[in-house]
C-alpha cells in the first residue's frame, strides 16, 4: 500500500508539472491573482503605523489558514465521492501553484529582446520580473538580472512547490505556495513592513529551508560541481535570506557566472554580496540557466518515480514472500 500512494504521488505530480508546461499561466482570473488583491486589502486594514508582530501574524493567519483548510476540507469531500476526482483536485492544485512554464515565458523573451539589440524592450521585460530598477541597465545588468530570477524562482516557484506537494498533496503545495506570495509581498525590511511582515518571513524561512538546499545540491549536481559548491560554502552566509544565498549562490556556481554586486532600488545604489565566481552574464546565460532549472525540476520528478517504483517493487515482494511462507 505504501508503494502504491507513493507511486500514485509521483504520477499526480507529473500530471501537475505536464498541466502547466501545456497550458502555462492562466491569463485571467487566475487564483493567485485574486488571493493578491486580497492581500493587499487585509494589510491596508491591519498593518496600521507603527507596525505590529501581533497583527502580522493575525494578517498571515487570515490569509492562509482559511484557504488551505479550505482546500483540505474539499479533498476529503472528493475523496468520498470518487478516487479519480480527488485525484484531479490534487493536480488542479498543483497545477495553479507551480511556476515552471511561467518562469520560462517570462525570462526567455529578455534573452530574445538581448539577442535582437533591443535594450529598451529588454529592460521593460526585466522590470516586470525584479524589484531593482532596469531603466539604465546595459545587457549585462539585464542578463544577471534575468539569471538571478531564474535560479531564485527555480526554488520559489518550482522545487519549493514540488517538495510540500510530495509531503501533503494539493494542499501542501497550496499552503507553500500562498505562504511565499505573502514573503514576496509582506517581507520587506522597510519601516511600513520590518514588523508587520516579519511573521510572514519567517514562516517562508521556515518553510523552505529544506527544498533551498535541495535545489542548491541539484543545481550543484547538475553543472559545475566543485564550483558551485565552493560558492555555496564560502558565499551564501553573506546573503541575508538563509534560502536565497544557498540556492543562488550554488546556481551562479554551477553556470560558471559572476552574479551579485550593485544593483538600484528605490533609485539608492545597492552593494550586494558577490554571488559565483567567472565572466559577466549574457543573453545566452539566460538560456543556460533556464534550462538548469527545468532539468532540476526534472531530476526531481525522475527522483520521484524512480522511489515509487523501488517501493512498489519492495512492497509486492514483501506481500509474495509472506503470502507464500503463510501457504506453506
Amino acid at each position: 500500500m505504501i508503494g502504491f500512494d507513493m507511486t500514485l504521488l509521483a504520477l499526480l505530480m507529473v500530471a501537475g508539472v505536464a498541466l502547466d508546461w501545456l497550458l502555462g499561466e492562466v491569463s485571467r482570473w487566475h487564483p493567485l491573482v485574486g488571493f493578491g488583491c486580497y492581500v493587499q486589502w487585509l494589510e491596508r486594514q491591519l498593518n496600521r503605523q507603527p507596525g505590529s508582530y501581533a497583527r502580522g501574524a493575525l494578517a498571515w493567519s487570515l490569509a492562509v489558514l482559511p484557504l488551505v483548510a479550505l482546500s483540505v476540507v474539499i479533498t476529503i469531500l472528493l475523496a468520498r465521492q470518487s478516487f479519480w476526482l480527488a485525484a484531479a483536485w490534487h493536480v488542479v492544485l498543483l497545477y495553479f501553484c507551480i511556476g515552471l512554464r511561467s518562469l520560462r515565458d517570462h525570462v526567455m523573451p529578455i534573452a530574445q529582446a538581448l539577442k535582437a539589440g533591443d535594450l529598451a524592450a529588454a529592460r521593460n521585460l526585466t522590470g516586470r520580473i525584479v524589484s531593482r530598477d532596469t531603466t539604465q541597465s546595459q545587457e549585462t545588468d539585464l542578463a544577471k538580472a534575468a539569471v538571478e530570477s531564474l535560479l531564485e524562482n527555480g526554488n520559489d516557484a518550482v522545487f519549493g512547490t514540488l517538495f510540500w506537494f510530495a509531503v501533503a498533496g494539493g494542499p501542501g503545495a497550496l499552503l507553500f505556495r500562498l505562504a511565499n506570495t505573502l514573503d514576496a509581498m509582506w517581507g520587506y525590511r522597510t519601516p511600513r513592513f520590518l514588523a508587520f511582515g516579519c511573521v510572514a518571513a519567517r514562516i517562508d524561512d521556515g518553510l523552505n529551508w529544506i527544498p533551498a538546499r535541495l535545489t542548491a545540491w541539484s543545481y550543484a549536481l547538475l553543472g559545475n560541481w566543485r564550483q558551485a559548491r565552493t560558492c555555496w560554502r564560502t558565499q551564501a552566509s553573506a546573503w541575508s535570506s538563509p534560502n536565497a544565498g544557498p540556492v543562488m549562490s550554488s546556481g551562479a556556481g554551477a553556470l560558471g557566472l559572476a552574479l551579485g554586486g550593485t544593483a538600484i532600488y528605490d533609485g539608492e545604489v545597492e552593494e550586494r554580496p558577490p554571488l559565483g565566481m567567472g565572466r559577466d552574464a549574457v543573453a545566452d546565460d539566460i538560456v543556460r540557466a533556464w534550462k538548469l532549472v527545468s532539468r532540476t525540476a526534472m531530476l526531481w520528478l525522475t527522483v520521484m518515480l524512480t522511489i515509487s517504483m523501488l517501493m512498489t517493487m519492495l512492497y509486492t515482494t514483501y506481500v509474495s514472500l509472506t503470502m507464500g511462507g503463510t501457504h506453506a
